[in-house]
């Protein structure tokens, strides 16, 4: 466990969630509104590939998001509240950058686009989705001007590292070394900017030792927050037709949550977790179906974690805590 001088208030949850973290910060929770800004990716434009990672559907990773194309900032946000239903939003909202690469654009729509978003008086603050070799100079310096142009909203940077492991990099075909991440790293903290890491649990051909060194190294790293994204064979994918064909099995009900399990004793509890589950379009989703009731899936993750005793930094170093 955590040593008892670092409070922290996890809302009756067994790991600190994203929604804790904004029930400590803003007092009350927060929605994400998902946007597509429209912007390409160098895997799908010819620059590095044009099929995208091997997972990677036709929206970019994006196919919950408000394509922002033709409407203004109130009504992108209007039509991603009302995918919450009767849900009582409130006015903290946070506009999430998701489908495709979202630094991967001329500037001044990039500047165009988050000043639209930063502006909102209901906006708390931006999240942006990218790649860790699109974040040239000039975007960085821009990142820096506009968190300093807004320093009572936040701006977060998601970065889409998936696993340590070059072996599995090339198989989902991301494009870029280790390397070209942790410069990305240390250029986001040296300009003091959030930041955001995804990791795919059940990746083909790995095994969970080397997941666990994935966590391990993202301890060293010391991100703002990690995501702990299930495998989704969806359709019209070429990880759908290797799933198709034999040459992998998805991740039982069971395993997963083992694996977040395990994923989460190993973490340092410093870091806010964003994400134990996700979605898979129901019209793309091939395996597993069982990720469908998201409800159910958080529902059992927390009744066997307290049955089990365990709270993320269980396994954490003690020596490590800072």
């Amino acid at each position: 466990m955590y040593p008892d001088n670092i409070k922290r208030e996890w809302h009756g949850k067994p790991y600190y969630s994203l929604d804790s973290y904004c029930k400590n910060t803003f007092h009350h929770k927060c929605y994400k509104i998902a946007l597509n800004a429209r912007m390409s990716c160098p895997n799908r434009d010819g620059t590095l590939g044009t099929r995208g990672c091997i997972f990677c559907s036709r929206g970019g990773s994006g196919d919950f998001a408000v394509d922002m194309a033709g409407k203004s900032m109130q009504e992108q946000l209007t039509e991603g509240m009302a995918n919450f239903g009767s849900k009582a939003t409130g006015q903290d909202l946070i506009a999430y950058f998701q489908a495709y690469t979202n630094t991967y654009a001329p500037l001044p729509y990039l500047e165009e686009v988050y000043r639209s978003a930063l502006d909102h008086p209901d906006v708390c603050g931006i999240s942006i989705a990218t790649r860790p070799d699109c974040l040239g100079i000039e975007v960085l310096d821009l990142l820096a001007k506009l968190r300093d142009e807004y320093p009572d909203k936040f701006l977060w940077i998601e970065l889409g590292l998936q696993t340590i492991h070059e072996d599995t990099a090339r198989y989902i075909r991301r494009g870029y070394p280790l390397s070209c991440f942790e410069q990305a790293c240390a250029d986001l903290k040296a300009l003091q900017i959030p930041f955001i890491v995804h990791t795919i649990l059940g990746l083909p051909g790995e095994t969970n030792i080397q997941l666990l060194q994935t966590m391990d190294y993202l301890n060293r790293i010391q991100p703002f927050g990690i995501k702990l994204q299930l495998l989704h064979v969806l359709k019209d994918t070429d990880l759908a037709d290797d799933y198709l064909a034999g040459k992998f099995e998805a991740l039982t009900f069971d395993a997963y949550i083992d694996l977040v399990i395990s994923c989460l004793a190993h973490l340092s509890p410093d870091i806010v977790i964003h994400r134990v589950t996700g979605d898979g379009p129901k019209n793309l989703l091939i395996a597993p179906t069982w990720s469908m009731n998201k409800r159910g899936v958080l529902n059992e993750l927390h009744h066997r974690m307290k049955k089990q005793g365990i709270r993320q930094g269980d396994l954490f170093p003690k020596d490590n805590y800072s």
